[in-house]
């Protein structure tokens, strides 16, 4: 080793370790947020608590809508740690952070240790990897594991080495995991963008590369034993996984998720806040001779399939197109890591600090957007943390500037990353003063001491999914089918379909406590439902009989 190194090493290490802290300490601050929050925390927690791995369950309902990696990650946090908001986030939080330094060391790989350092912070400080990392849905998880397994087909192409076959063979395993986190896109996607870049760029040898057999052995050793396990305890679940969660999915607008084609487009132009000035300066067609794999032209591919593939389905969400992240990423690095000394480069913080500026006038607005669910006092709550925000983003774009105008590539982007990743922390962590209407915690806090255990609990025509996770119970559910419809069709003895068949059993019981919405307690009060009232905020009501 160089002596030279080891100054540059420890530096290296002490910014993961900084950097690792940030992103790690702030995962119990804000409560879980319904309905993505609720009920990914709550479904390991019930595989827990009946022993059942296999069959995922919601409320204690049959839940098929994903695989259940997450649910297993979560689930052995649980087991290991406790039952926090901390373990809830855990598996985004840790997935997200290891793509980023994935990221890293793959386009130090590819391009220069320069650029993947670069591409890291961009990765990391970027509002939508920075925010949806932080959050409780599976939208991390698959995304950090596609990015890793595409990245590693890329380092697998540079030669017939043992190192490249491994990496090869890490890529198909990231697939299969990838599968397992979020079904068939894990497979889908890239099979997409390998013919695509094969017609392309004429590369027919990508395929005989790519070692089919082995690696569709892998594939199926890591996947199978569970989609075979769950089809025998449950037979309806094919049918429903494949066609309904796939097909129908993709092709209907069953979903309610329909947004027109370009919705994507001012979503990854505010997903890459605070590098807008630096994205359109970094996309430069990649050079390479037909015949020989390209790199930045497969990963250029990638991006095109996975926007295009979203833009097109008729269900779209604003996360769906995290996997492509890491590409602008390490394409900004490699074009900041080839500006040392060209001060030109300060004027690509311009945007990161006009939208500074925007979010600072925001921010003395928030109390308009309040309403009567979520009251002006909550928002006036939130301002500080907005305010806070923005001139986190203001003082990184300005630092940002300076550095650049120096001509230091290097300082500019830790500067703006900073200043980005800090945004998107004090913008989330402040959510928590207007999140706590759509989080159950301060219901169940205020619940929890006087509820006597293995009492009936109805949810009667309404669904709170952080309320079972918080009470550590499950239940029944009244009038209300949604999400769990399937899983009512399956097992209807766990339901009651009318409100009146409620009424009559809430009447029989001795005792029972119920959830529901102000307006159905107005309507059970008119009708004389002896019930006495042990909570209620803007969106819920919790009653108990006597």
């Amino acid at each position: 080793m160089n002596p030279a190194d080891t100054p540059m090493r420890s530096s290296l290490l002490l910014l993961v370790a900084v950097f690792a802290l940030l992103w790690f300490g702030t995962l119990e601050h804000r409560r879980l947020i319904n309905p993505d929050e609720g009920r990914y925390a709550e479904i390991p927690r019930e595989m827990v608590a009946s022993g059942d791995w296999t069959t995922p369950r919601l409320n204690d309902i049959k839940y098929f809508y994903k695989p259940p990696l997450q649910y297993w990650a979560t689930a052995a946090a649980y087991t290991v740690f406790g039952e926090h908001h901390w373990t809830a986030r855990l598996w985004p939080a840790l997935t997200g952070f290891l793509g980023v330094i994935f990221t890293g060391f793959a386009t130090a790989r590819l391009f220069s240790p320069l650029a993947g350092l670069i591409a890291g912070a961009v990765l990391g400080s970027s509002v939508l990897w920075n925010v949806i990392g932080h959050a409780n849905t599976l939208d991390m998880g698959v995304s950090a594991l596609l990015a890793a397994a595409i990245l590693a087909l890329c380092l697998a192409q540079r030669d017939n080495s043992t190192e490249s076959r491994r990496w090869r063979d890490g890529a198909w395993a990231l697939l299969a995991l990838a599968t397992l986190s979020k079904g068939l896109i894990g497979l889908v996607l890239p099979a997409a963008t390998v013919v695509a870049y094969m017609l392309w760029q004429r590369d027919w040898g990508l395929l005989a590369r790519l070692r089919l057999l082995r690696g569709i052995a892998i594939l199926l050793a890591i996947t199978a034993p569970w989609f075979i396990a769950v089809s025998i305890a449950n037979p309806e679940f094919p049918h429903y996984f494949f066609i309904h969660e796939h097909f129908e999915r993709f092709l209907t607008k069953t979903h309610g998720r329909y947004q027109p084609a370009w919705y994507f487009i001012p979503i990854l132009l505010l997903g890459m806040i605070p590098w807008l000035g630096s994205l359109l300066q970094s996309f430069r067609p990649a050079k390479t001779t037909s015949g020989t794999f390209s790199a930045p032209r497969f990963l250029l591919t990638w991006t095109v399939v996975v926007f295009g593939f979203f833009s097109v389905s008729s269900s779209k969400l604003a996360s769906y197109i995290l996997p492509i992240f890491f590409f602008f990423s390490a394409l900004i690095g490699a074009y900041l890591a080839q500006q040392q000394h060209r001060p030109r480069l300060g004027w690509q913080a311009v945007p990161a600090i006009l939208l500074g500026f925007a979010a600072m006038v925001l921010a003395y607005k928030a109390p308009e957007f309040a309403t009567p669910q979520v009251g002006i006092a909550a928002y006036e709550a939130y301002q500080p943390w907005l305010y806070a925000a923005a001139l986190a983003l203001l003082g990184g774009g300005g630092l940002a500037f300076v550095f650049g105008r120096q001509g230091r590539s290097l300082a500019f982007a830790l500067a703006l990353a900073t200043g980005g990743h800090l945004f998107g922390q004090l913008f989330l962590l402040g959510h928590n003063e207007i999140g706590r209407v759509n989080s159950a915690h301060d219901a169940a806090l205020a619940i929890q001491a006087k509820l006597p255990p293995g009492i009936p609990f109805f949810s009667a025509d309404t669904y709170d999914q952080s309320l079972q996770f918080y009470l550590k119970r499950t239940t029944t559910m009244v009038a209300y089918r949604d999400e769990l419809s399937f899983g009512i069709d399956q097992e209807p003895h766990k339901f009651i379909p009318t409100m009146a068949e409620f009424e009559q059993r809430w009447r029989e019981l001795p005792a029972a406590w119920a959830l529901m919405s102000p307006k159905t307690w107005e309507e059970m009060k008119a009708r004389g439902l002896p019930m006495t009232e042990q909570f209620r905020d803007g969106r819920r009501v919790i009653v108990s009989k006597p």
